[in-house]
């Protein structure tokens, strides 16, 4: 079929196409989204017309996807007409079953009302044939709950009577029994009247049974008298004035006993456990010699004996529910302590710590074994502990747990734990002692196999079994004791072993030789000119300063492992104590001051191998101070005093490093802190290089030859932490930086230098180009090595404060210390002659760390210079260099 022809078959009008949609858009019912998916769920279907998002167009673009599917659209619009017909059907018959709801709704609702009524009916008629049943059944049972009544009283009074009954006839024969010790038959009568005499408790007001109940009182306490009376006889010492009870009767007593009131049990036990005693108390008094600590062991194995005879013999009279072993054990530990407490008080005078730890050791063993045997209920032990068992963690020295028992005697020793204290005080100061000798004796490095003294390890090891065995005599005040002894002699050790073992630089020069050198100064005051050369020369001679061995730096790096080690072990050592002390003492005990004091010794033993380097390269320094940079005429390889710096990095680094193999990190930090202080004096030294010539030109060869050199250095202080070494580690990165950003510091100052000064502005620019963040003092020497005249100083500091000003007002670069501005505002004030030699005292201050602190000394030497600086001068300035000479060495020789 073509295409017209589908046209013609389904004609389709655009007006009413238009008035349809209109008319199904306003008709259209909107669903929420919950009822349909209820519709879903009850119209479950598969037609795509179904779907809420219907698109006809869609729709038959998948019916008819291309012109060849057109030709079974007759069948297609023949079916879909079926479908509007089936559907045209069923809302027809839809309609017409809602047009008969109403009627049939109406019909129904009148059928319910008269079935309501109905049943309303038959409800009323139930309810009025209850009531009258209900009256008939209150009639029928009249007389039935009267019965009911009459035998519930009945049955009362004959119950009442009969315990009566059973109350004065058992009076009576308990009367009977009583006088003749009968008490195996006592003890069943006896607990049936004192029952029945509880039930006539409510009557007592009536005055037969009020009589009655006084009768079973007076038994009771006749009972108790009798039987205590009985007691006494059978167990006393002298012979019996009468009868003597059996054991069995002794046995069928106590079961008496245990129905009478409590208070006559425990008077009876308490007698009873004293007369136990009392051969204890007479064998041990504080006058008998066998009571001394000497003999402890004697007094737990009395008892021990006693309590086998005492079973044997009398086991079977007491109830076990007495627990009168225990009972004995208790009054026996209560005895003992207060015994000990007393004759150890008297002559504490003759107690050591010997005689004290073997009385304790033994009283704890003694204790042990007793929680072994008893369960501790006498001492008001809860069921938990009762049940606990003594059991020591396999692979620990940890002590027995010990449970009710624990301190029943031992108590009394800790108020003379004190000498134990004072004897581990003695003994840590004979082993520190020991240590000091060891420490002046060589250190076998080789031998040894490691670098941490062997006597650290013996200190602490020493440290946990006192703490152990404290642990075990008490974990109160003797604990806290004991930490304080642990705190001073972990001091002694750092500064007695550690720092008195660490190898010092000492200087060569004299004190003598100096005063007489001032001396000299001060008497060739007015030839001063000539005379500075002479001293300088012997300054520089007598200023050689001495270097570590390769034994000493050894043993510098041991000092420094072991205080590391000693820093990680004390911090062990603070928290096994806190865990061990109780928690009263936990905030006390505080071990920082001691950690402080083991990181100061590793800081100085830092300190120390960074002088004895920095010391290697001092005489290289020197070297490039008096090389005449502006008359090299050519560049070659590496100046000498580098290749004397790098030969100083190797003989000295590879020995520090293999050292301190086991603490990389303090390497490391040795590392940071040399370039932190060779760098700064390198740069110091930069500045008195002179690179102008005669005419006032830069020696462009010189200043190349220094950057070259400069260069080389750089490339040598990155390679120090792993200089002389065959595996060839990544220096860390923070080390990198450091060295990277300091070094091309140096750089930019040659490149500085290099820079023409004409003219002015394009030499400030480039300055503040090269080196953003320099100063006015920096900036200074570098006209001086320049040899900018003062006056031209002058106008180029007044250039420079202005460019750097605007500068930074732009945002180019930081502006300089507004501290370091003011101090050198001054500096270039008087005459070229007057500021010259404070210039050279500014340029050799900065070359040691301490340059900031005035003394008395140095003062003189200022003035000295001030006097100097007006004095009359040879034409080529030779004087004010050896003066600017002299006071550098002079401010180096007293710091």
């Amino acid at each position: 079929m073509s295409e017209a022809a589908v046209a013609v078959a389904v004609p389709v009008p655009v007006e009413t196409e238009a008035s349809t949609e209109k008319m199904v858009a306003n008709n259209k019912i909107h669903f929420s989204k919950e009822v349909k998916q209820v519709i879903d769920k009850v119209l479950k279907t598969e037609d795509p017309m179904d779907a809420p998002d219907f698109n006809t167009v869609d729709y038959i673009n998948q019916l008819f996807p291309n012109e060849q599917s057109l030709v079974g659209i007759d069948e297609t619009i023949q079916k879909m007409q079926c479908e509007v017909s089936l559907i045209d059907d069923n809302i027809r018959s839809v309609v017409r079953g809602q047009t008969n709801t109403g009627q049939d709704g109406q019909l129904a609702l009148c059928e319910a009302q008269k079935v309501i009524s109905s049943l309303f009916s038959h409800i009323i008629d139930v309810k009025t044939r209850a009531e009258r049943t209900e009256e008939m059944v209150k009639e029928i049972t009249r007389d039935i709950k009267q019965l009911d009544c009459a035998k519930r009283n009945l049955t009362s009074a004959i119950t009442t009577l009969n315990h009566l009954h059973m109350l004065v006839g058992g009076i009576e024969s308990l009367n009977t029994l009583i006088e003749r010790r009968s008490y195996g038959e006592i003890l069943n009568p006896l607990q049936a009247i004192t029952e029945v005499n509880q039930h006539f408790q409510q009557f007592s007001d009536i005055e037969e049974i009020k009589n009655l109940s006084q009768s079973v009182d007076k038994i009771q306490v006749t009972l108790a008298q009798q039987i205590s009376e009985d007691f006494k006889e059978a167990f006393a010492a002298t012979k019996p004035t009468g009868h003597r009870l059996g054991l069995n009767q002794l046995g069928d007593a106590c079961k008496v006993m245990s129905v009478l009131d409590p208070k006559v049990k425990k008077e009876l036990l308490k007698w009873f456990i004293g007369q136990q005693l009392e051969e204890y108390m007479h064998l041990f008094h504080e006058n008998q010699d066998i009571a001394w600590l000497d003999k402890i062991d004697k007094r737990y194995a009395w008892l021990k004996r006693h309590l086998l005879d005492f079973e044997d013999k009398y086991g079977p009279v007491f109830p076990l529910d007495w627990e009168v072993s225990e009972r004995i054990t208790v009054e026996f530990c209560r005895q003992t302590r207060d015994q000990l407490a007393q004759i150890m008080a008297k002559r504490s005078n003759e107690i050591d710590v010997r005689l004290l730890l073997f009385a304790i050791n033994k009283t704890q063993a003694f204790e042990q074994l007793l929680s072994k045997r008893f369960t501790g209920v006498t001492l008001g032990a809860t069921p938990a502990e009762q049940a606990r068992v003594l059991v020591q963690p396999s692979g620990t020295d940890a002590p027995l747990t010990i449970t009710v028992f624990h301190d029943q005697i031992g108590q009394c020793f800790k108020a003379h734990l004190d000498i134990y204290i004072r004897s581990i005080d003695r003994n840590l100061s004979e082993l520190m002692d020991k240590f000091v000798e060891m420490s002046r004796e060589p250190y076998k490095f080789a031998e040894a196999k490691t670098t941490v003294y062997p006597s650290s390890g013996d200190l602490f090891v020493f440290y946990k079994k006192c703490m152990v065995q404290c642990n075990q005599l008490s974990n109160e005040q003797p604990m806290y004791d004991l930490a304080l002894v642990f705190k001073k002699y972990l001091r002694e050790y750092a500064v007695k072993v550690l720092e008195g073992s660490t190898p010092k630089l000492v200087p060569i020069t004299t004190s003598s030789s100096i005063g007489k050198s001032v001396s000299m100064l001060t008497r060739d005051m007015q030839n001063l000119s000539t005379a500075a050369g002479q001293v300088f020369h012997n300054f520089l001679k007598e200023g050689d300063t001495q270097r570590f061995t390769r034994d000493d730096l050894v043993r510098i790096c041991c000092v420094l492992t072991t205080g590391e080690y000693c820093l990680e072990t004390v911090q062990q050592l603070e928290d096994k104590l806190k865990e061990k002390v109780t928690a009263g003492y936990v905030a006390k005990i505080d071990m920082s001051e001691e950690k402080d004091v083991f990181h100061r010794i590793i800081s100085n033993c830092i300190q120390l191998l960074v002088q004895d380097l920095e010391a290697g390269c001092e005489t290289s320094l020197q070297a490039m101070a008096k090389v005449q940079w502006q008359h090299i005429n050519n560049v070659g390889d590496q100046s000498a005093f580098i290749n004397s710096i790098c030969s100083n990095f190797k003989q000295t680094v590879p020995t520090i490093r293999d050292t301190l193999a086991s603490s990389r990190k303090y390497f490391t930090q040795f590392c940071h802190r040399f370039v932190a202080a060779f760098i700064p004096k390198f740069i110091n030294v930069l500045y008195r290089c002179k690179l102008t010539l005669s005419d006032g030109s830069n020696n462009v060869l010189g200043c190349e030859q220094l950057l070259l050199d400069t260069h080389s250095l750089k490339t040598a202080l990155l390679e120090l932490p792993s200089v002389g070494s065959s595996v060839n580690r990544k220096a860390p990165t923070s080390y990198t930086k450091v060295v990277v950003k300091d070094m091309t510091r140096a750089e930019m100052i040659i490149k500085v230098v290099m820079t023409p000064v004409q003219p002015p502005a394009h030499f400030t620019q480039q300055v503040l180009k090269l080196l953003p963040d320099i100063t006015i003092a920096e900036y200074q020497k570098i006209l001086d090595m320049k040899a900018v005249k003062r006056v031209d100083q002058l106008q180029l500091i007044d250039l420079f404060k202005h460019t750097a000003s605007a500068a930074a007002i732009s945002g180019l670069i930081e502006p300089a210390a507004s501290g370091d501005e003011d101090a050198e505002q001054t500096a270039p004030a008087g005459t070229a002659d007057e500021a010259e030699p404070s210039t050279a005292a500014a340029d050799s201050t900065t070359t040691t760390t301490s340059a900031s602190s005035a003394t008395p000394k140095r003062a003189f030497i200022f003035s000295v210079g001030s006097f100097t600086g007006s004095a009359d001068k040879n034409a080529d300035g030779s004087s004010q260099t050896g003066i600017r000479k002299l006071e550098s060495l002079l401010k180096k020789r007293f710091p």
